[in-house]
């Protein structure tokens, strides 16, 4: 009686191997049907041939594999393990213990050691189809894809209509960069379960790693509708779509994630970038609000500039330089909408501070003569544009500024000389400057000629 238990509860087997999840993700399938066929058989071999009655006899010997086959029903995987330990120590060439050893310690999460249990059995008995599909799996989980792939191959000749082997296999290829064969197998896998949501996700990377965007995105979209756990699927095809410069289908899909404060802060940056502002606004508010990073608090503030809204965008730059005052585009963002409103000294203020960081930038300086002029700060104006000039700037606008400041500074033969200098550049570009510069050069030389 002791050998026909186990038989009786093969049920309660599976339901203990259907718990297997955790070990081995989605293939509880080709786990139940390994560990249940090679225990019963193990029992098989194990059971004494029928003898007839001949008197009292010994007791007959334990049956290790038989009491490890009940503690994996119970559950009991630390019993399981000494069991099936005796019985390979009783018998080390029992490829069945040795297969049975290896779940327990899965059941366990001892990974490595229920992998070395795997290769034993399989160096015992080679070929051996359940061996080899687990000892894949667990290579997968390893991140040894490798050394997974000729096992998971072979399982496969084996039983190419089994759905487990095959999609394994497949993962592996895609992990070891087999992008066309991976798509082979995973279109097959999707055709012997075609409610895998696995095997669809992954033929959408094996065709999108081919450059193959347009064939893989339906993949990625059916893996989300087959599992809703999926749903990130949709964000990796709109990542993709941005890689591939398609924002419009990036948007399209960033839109479906209204929860979600990452793909809502990368819309409001598409909706930026394609110059919706209007409609960037309230999505970067939002992901500001839900996660007030630096980089939330900068996109609204352009997203407030470009739709005219500088008041608001005032205060978040102001917080962002204050916490990062070494960041030149910033200074420069946060300045120039000094500028825009009109707060000339504040924003010379800020100019100044970013030539500070960038000394050998001719814009800059510009813009610091530039509201030092408009803030009445004659005299550092000039420098500004000087310092301009010798990095290089020789444009006629340089000049005619340097001409005006001069004149209204009464230094009238430098200013003299810079009208002349801004007219030969200009030539006809800047009729309006032209016209007064004539004017002031006729001025200027009469009071000249007066001294």
């Amino acid at each position: 009686m002791g050998v026909v238990q186990p038989f009786t509860s093969l049920v309660h087997i599976r339901l203990v191997l259907a718990n297997y999840g955790s070990a081995f993700d989605s293939c509880r399938p080709a786990l139940r049907l390994s560990a249940c066929a090679l225990s019963l058989a193990g029992l098989l071999l194990a059971a004494p041939a029928p003898q007839k009655s001949q008197g009292p006899k010994a007791p007959p010997p334990p049956d290790y594999s038989a009491e490890g086959v009940q503690a994996l029903e119970a559950q009991k995987y630390d019993a399981a393990v000494e069991a099936f330990s005796k019985a390979i120590a009783a018998d080390p060439k029992d490829y069945f213990a040795h297969f049975n050893l290896g779940l327990a310690y899965t059941f366990l999460n001892k990974i490595p050691e229920g992998l070395a249990e795997y290769r034993k059995t399989l160096e015992l008995k080679p070929g051996l189809y359940e061996a080899e599909l687990n000892a894949g799996i667990l290579l997968m989980r390893q991140k040894n894809p490798a050394e997974a792939e000729p096992l998971l191959a072979h399982a496969v000749e084996q039983k190419p209509k089994e759905f487990r082997p095959r999609f394994y296999l497949a993962q592996a290829l895609l992990a070891t960069g087999d992008n066309a064969k991976a798509a082979e197998h995973f279109t097959a896998a999707a055709e012997l379960d075609p409610k895998s949501a696995g095997a669809q996700l992954g033929l959408a990377q094996a065709l999108a790693r081919q450059d193959h965007l347009d064939a893989a995105a339906p993949h990625f979209r059916q893996a989300a509708q087959l599992d809703p756990s999926y749903q990130d699927a949709l964000l990796e095809l709109a990542a993709l779509y941005e890689k591939a410069k398609q924002p419009a289908q990036a948007i399209e899909l960033y839109r479906q994630f209204p929860g979600n404060a990452a793909a809502q802060e990368r819309l409001g940056e598409l909706l930026l970038e394609t110059k919706k502002y209007g409609e960037a606004i309230p999505r970067l508010e939002e992901a500001y609000t839900k996660d007030p990073t630096a980089p939330n608090r900068v996109a609204l503030a352009a997203a407030y500039l470009f739709n005219q809204q500088v008041e608001k965008a005032l205060p978040l730059l102001e917080k962002s330089v204050n916490e990062d005052p070494s960041n030149y585009d910033l200074r420069l963002m946060y300045a120039r909408a000094l500028r825009d409103l009109k707060r000339y000294p504040l924003a010379a203020r800020q100019f100044f501070e970013a030539t500070k960081l960038k000394p050998d930038s001719r814009e800059t300086w510009n813009d610091l003569a530039g509201m030092l002029y408009l803030a009445g700060n004659l005299e550092s104006a000039l420098a500004a544009f000087d310092r301009s000039r010798q990095l290089g700037d020789n444009s006629a606008a340089n000049f005619y500024f340097h001409a005006i400041i001069q004149d209204k500074l009464q230094q009238y033969k430098p200013a003299l000389e810079s009208y002349e200098r801004f007219l030969s550049l200009s030539q006809g570009q800047r009729p309006d400057e032209e016209f007064k510069a004539r004017q002031r050069i006729k001025v200027i030389q009469k009071e000249l000629s007066k001294r």
